[in-house]
């Protein structure tokens, strides 16, 4: 896990500049809230009650590779709605804290439709490139990491000077500072390492990660978008929970 806040130099980033982003984070948030996952909504339940009523609702709203690959109906928009999906407190912080500050710039420099479009399109093509490397799991898959992950990849492109300042949990979380062009590599070189030891069953889906990343890079250079340099702070942490 990697924590880190995001620096540059230059124009500052407006806040009203970005009500994707915003949106994405009230909606996620909103969904958990009212979700069994959450402990707080008491018409679940709780005890074994709870945790039945969890597993249903991963089952409905999440990606079930088998399912979505066999060309059930039900399971056809699970790419779309497994994004707004969190298993815990933790999962959702995390993605919400990095969306929070690799995500403003992102969408300030595609622009508001794009950037939604762009989050939701490699999101979804995330979660289907892991359904289909896990073809006959009955495992589900929720979370918006992978598109999260594609708003990483873009960043790098556009912003790769922008200085991050990051804590190692194996350096003692000793604050450092390196360019994006560092940190972020370095970010998808332990995704790839934990990918390759992937096994099927609840975890973090880095395959899913590596996927979005990739797309979200990829757009970006396609687009012909040019680095810019903007100022920004924030915090996050990094995480994904297939429950």
């Amino acid at each position: 896990m990697i924590a880190a806040w995001v620096q540059g130099t230059g124009r500052k980033v407006r806040q009203q500049a970005a009500p994707v982003t915003y949106a994405l984070i009230v909606a996620c948030c909103l969904v958990f809230l009212i979700s069994p996952n959450s402990g707080l909504n008491p018409a679940y339940g709780t005890g074994d009650a709870l945790i039945t009523a969890q597993r249903a609702y991963f089952e409905r709203w999440g990606v079930v590779p088998v399912e979505l690959l066999s060309g059930k109906p039900r399971a056809a928009l699970t790419p779309v709605t497994a994004l707004f999906v969190h298993g815990s407190w933790l999962h959702l912080l995390g993605n919400m804290l990095f969306l929070y500050v690799f995500g403003m710039m992102v969408e300030e420099r595609m622009g508001h439709l794009q950037y939604g479009l762009f989050y939701l399109g490699c999101g979804c093509l995330a979660l289907l490139a892991y359904a289909i490397a896990h073809a006959d799991s009955g495992q589900t898959l929720v979370g918006a990491s992978g598109a999260i992950s594609a708003v990483l990849g873009a960043f790098l492109y556009l912003f790769p000077k922008a200085r991050v300042t990051s804590l190692f949990p194996f350096l003692f979380f000793l604050p450092l500072r390196f360019p994006a062009w560092v940190v972020l590599p370095f970010w998808v070189a332990l995704q790839w390492a934990a990918a390759g030891q992937e096994r099927q069953g609840p975890g973090v889906a880095y395959l899913a990660h590596l996927v979005g990343f990739s797309l979200g890079f990829v757009y970006a250079w396609g687009c012909r978008h040019r680095p810019s340099r903007v100022k920004a702070s924030g915090t996050a942490t990094e995480g994904d929970s297939q429950p």
